[in-house]
């Protein structure tokens, strides 16, 4: 739980940012007049509400589990990202609405340069913070910091395009263009948004681990067949950093108590090293009784 703790320092640099970015951004709203960087802006306002609701949800999932929560609070990470998601369509139909009314009424654009240098600052400065949450995300398999991280990039790449369609519209004077850039703005952000409610309400259905972990499970298990033992009613699930896996092992019943006891701390052993952050469950049955194989179905008769 320490390690976790130590995740909320990302998410104070998240929030440090988001506040510069505002700033920045604003800024560049003010000297322009640009719809395209006033949804730019309302991104980055989005980005300070996700971060501060990040804050709340690392340090709320490095909590330990206590006799309420005997598995942990780490599930608190899949609201955050789920929330944030939603914040982000939010915006998204914000920017819509904003970019439809100066599609049918276009104005001109206000010292250009200077907006989008400030905006292009604002970037960079998304790009090197997303980076690093990016980095700690993957390290720490945390989601809230890996949506973080996904959003900021999401950022980066929108300002690229309100830069572009800014600049665009200033040097032809088409000024609709700079309406029509932050249309698709806001296009790229839903996208980003529905992936990220999406996974985190696939995290909060307890959706099955990676084929890839349960294949290192089932290779584990089947390494034992050659002992005469068994197994079925595999069953996984993940939590934010934490993996939860729960099998039957099936054993001659002529075997002792210890031998079976043995086996299952060997194999149990084998698992939480192959599949890191986990939670390991087991079961032992006679494979000779019939009341054995009566449980292979997820939910038993």
């Amino acid at each position: 739980m320490t390690e976790r703790r130590g995740l909320i320092r990302f998410a104070i640099i998240s929030v440090v940012a988001a506040l510069a970015t505002i700033a920045l951004k604003g800024t560049a709203y003010l000297l322009t007049g640009s719809i395209g960087l006033l949804s730019d802006a309302l991104e980055s306002l989005v980005n300070l509400v996700a971060a501060l609701v990040a804050l709340v949800a690392l340090w709320v999932a490095a909590r330990p589990a206590d006799e309420e929560h005997a598995y942990g609070h780490t599930k608190a990470e899949y609201f955050s990202s789920g929330f944030e998601g939603a914040l982000i369509l939010i915006a998204a139909v914000s920017i819509l609405v904003a970019a439809a009314g100066r599609l049918l009424q276009p104005q001109p654009i206000l010292d250009p340069a200077l907006g989008l240098a400030i905006t292009g600052l604002a970037s960079l400065l998304n790009f090197v913070v997303a980076r690093v949450l990016l980095r700690a995300g993957r390290r720490y398999e945390s989601i809230t910091l890996e949506a973080d991280a996904s959003h900021l990039m999401t950022d980066v790449w929108t300002s690229a395009g309100v830069i572009v369609g800014v600049a665009a519209a200033a040097l032809t004077g088409w000024h609709r263009l700079d309406a029509i850039v932050a249309i698709a703005v806001a296009l790229l952000v839903i996208r980003a948004g529905f992936k990220l409610v999406r996974r985190s309400m696939l995290g909060l259905l307890d959706t099955s681990l990676p084929e890839d972990m349960l294949r290192a499970i089932t290779a584990i298990l089947e390494s034992r067949a050659h002992e005469g033992v068994r197994h079925h009613a595999l069953r996984t699930r993940q939590a934010g950093a934490r993996r939860f896996i729960s099998f039957h092992i099936l054993v001659p019943g002529d075997w002792t108590v210890q031998r079976g006891h043995d086996l299952l701390e060997q194999i149990e052993e084998q698992v939480r090293a192959a599949v890191p952050h986990s939670v390991v469950d087991t079961h032992l049955e006679p494979i000779e009784d019939p009341v054995s194989w009566e449980d292979t179905r997820l939910e038993r008769p």
